[in-house]
């Protein structure tokens, strides 16, 4: 039986909010409240309900029922700009800035200081650089946006809702796409944030996370809201089994060995990209995990779309199945047997609004063409239906447009896609980035098929214990080069961390 807190005096406070989707019920008689200066997390499985609940916040969705009070009176808005009027922001995992506009333009829009009808560039930029020193986050004004780093970018997102005087900012995957020295930097700046008095909602799948920087926490499973309590009344395990309704279990599954004479299916020799990556060489055996660790930027994921095909290597070789490469393509890759499931799913993997069909069958298009017929989509049909299957991908129907998936099933269309060309060789690029536990343990049970099964994955990711959970062996890189190569008992944390931290 949930409890609300009655003696504390809320800011804004929602009253049994229901909102669904067609046949689908995101969110169902939520009652909660967040009050100011606190962080307050939300926690969940994919499809709990979680940023459902943040974009009702923030006036992107309207809700269907119930009520809402802002610092006790009844208010209503049914879009983001009226939701800023009201003090009320957010911060996303996908960054919404204008990648070809500088810095200034980016914070500044929409709240440009004007004389007459002329835009003051030089008190805007005033303005701007007060927000920076006010909040001791400073990124260069003049830049593009465009050309700043994944963390710089998210400062910048940062100091448009600091613009904005806003008095309640939602956290949205804040950490997704950073590296460990930048979470603790932005976990600063949101205890910072909540010190002065505003209302912090925080939305993220990392626990540990949660755990250490919340104050209050709210768990949501299947539209419903499960309890609010004290951080400090918190576990690990507590959170785990109140979002599944499950005990917690091992996460990671049985990794079999590698046979020691297994055929190479993989061998990279001296392979370098100026300005990525330099002489980098290694093999993969058949059915064998290899873990890429590393921090941001050290060059993992400009060395994965090499092998790909995305790109070209400016000098190295490439060989696949005992054969030298040279591929000039992806197209060449799929032809070859490998798949890749990206870094952003968004930029880089799904088209968001086409249907699941369409992005899972995509690259084997051929397969189902004839000259004479065209496409045959009964065939098609069935594959994309035997492949989401398989990878556990829940869906109200393949037609259906992908961005209405939860980020875990959008994930795991991507291993759908990957599975359907039954790959030799899968590149996994971050491929539990924004996805919950329970979709974690469902990827990590793919990855485990596919090397049970003799297929290769070459594992890039930046939580060191997925790494140690489920690769056999593990490279790590800083600056571009392999600094290390680790196994056995000596795959640990404190080894993999102190080589990324190698100059």
């Amino acid at each position: 039986v949930e409890k609300r807190n009655n003696n504390a005096k809320a800011f804004i406070s929602f009253d049994k909010v229901s909102k669904s989707f067609g046949a689908t019920n995101a969110l169902i008689n939520c009652s909660v409240d967040f009050e100011l200066g606190k962080i307050h997390s939300l926690v969940g499985e994919n499809g709990a309900g979680k940023s459902t609940l943040g974009k009702l916040i923030l006036g992107i969705y309207k809700l269907d029922s119930g009520a809402v009070s802002i610092d006790g009176i009844p208010a209503s808005f049914s879009s983001p700009t009226e939701a800023v009027k009201l003090g009320l922001v957010g911060i996303s995992q996908e960054l919404s800035l204008l990648p070809d506009r500088t810095v200034i333009d980016n914070i500044a829009m929409g709240r440009e200081t004007t004389f007459g009808p002329f835009v003051s560039s030089n008190k805007t930029k005033e303005q701007v650089l007060k927000v920076m020193d006010k909040y001791d986050l400073h990124v260069d004004p003049e830049k593009i946006v465009g050309m700043l780093s994944v963390a710089d970018q998210q400062k910048v997102e940062i100091l448009r809702a600091l613009n904005t005087n806003a008095r309640l900012i939602v956290f949205d995957e804040p950490t997704a796409r950073l590296a460990g020295h930048q979470v603790e930097q932005l976990h600063s700046l949101v205890r910072s944030l909540a010190k002065s008095g505003k209302a912090v909602i925080y939305i993220s799948h990392y626990l540990e996370e949660i755990l250490a920087i919340s104050d209050t926490i709210t768990l949501l499973r299947n539209g419903h809201k499960v309890r609010t309590e004290s951080a400090s009344n918190e576990t690990r395990d507590s959170l785990i089994e109140g979002m599944t309704g499950r005990d917690v279990g091992s996460l990671f599954p049985e990794i079999s060995k590698i046979d020691p004479n297994k055929d190479v299916l993989l061998k990279v020799n001296k392979l370098c990209r100026n300005n990525e990556f330099q002489d980098i060489s290694f093999e993969i055996k058949k059915g064998e995990i290899l873990g890429i660790a590393g921090l941001v930027g050290s060059g993992r994921s400009e060395l994965a779309l090499t092998i790909y095909g995305d790109r070209l290597p400016d000098s190295g070789s490439i060989e696949f199945c005992g054969n030298k490469v040279g591929l000039k393509g992806i197209s060449d890759s799929v032809k070859l047997g490998m798949a890749i499931v990206p870094e952003s799913r968004r930029d880089q993997g799904l088209m968001l609004e086409r249907s699941l069909l369409e992005n899972t069958s995509l690259p084997y298009l051929k397969r189902f063409a004839s000259w004479f017929y065209g496409i045959n989509k009964s065939q098609e049909r069935k594959e994309v239906i035997d492949s989401c299957v398989e990878t556990m991908v829940k869906h109200g129907g393949i037609e259906k447009e992908v961005q209405f998936l939860s980020g875990g099933n959008q994930q795991k269309v991507l291993f759908a896609r990957a599975a359907m060309g039954k790959p030799k060789l899968l590149i996994a690029d971050e491929p539990t980035r924004g996805v919950d536990i329970g979709a974690k343990q469902v990827i990590y049970e793919l990855i485990s098929q596919l090397s049970k099964v003799g297929e290769a994955v070459l594992l890039i990711s930046s939580e060191v214990e997925e790494i140690i959970g489920i690769a056999h062996r593990t490279l790590v890189m800083s600056h571009g080069k392999v600094v290390a190569e680790l196994s056995g008992s000596e795959l640990k944390k404190s080894a993999i961390m102190e080589a990324a931290f190698k100059q």
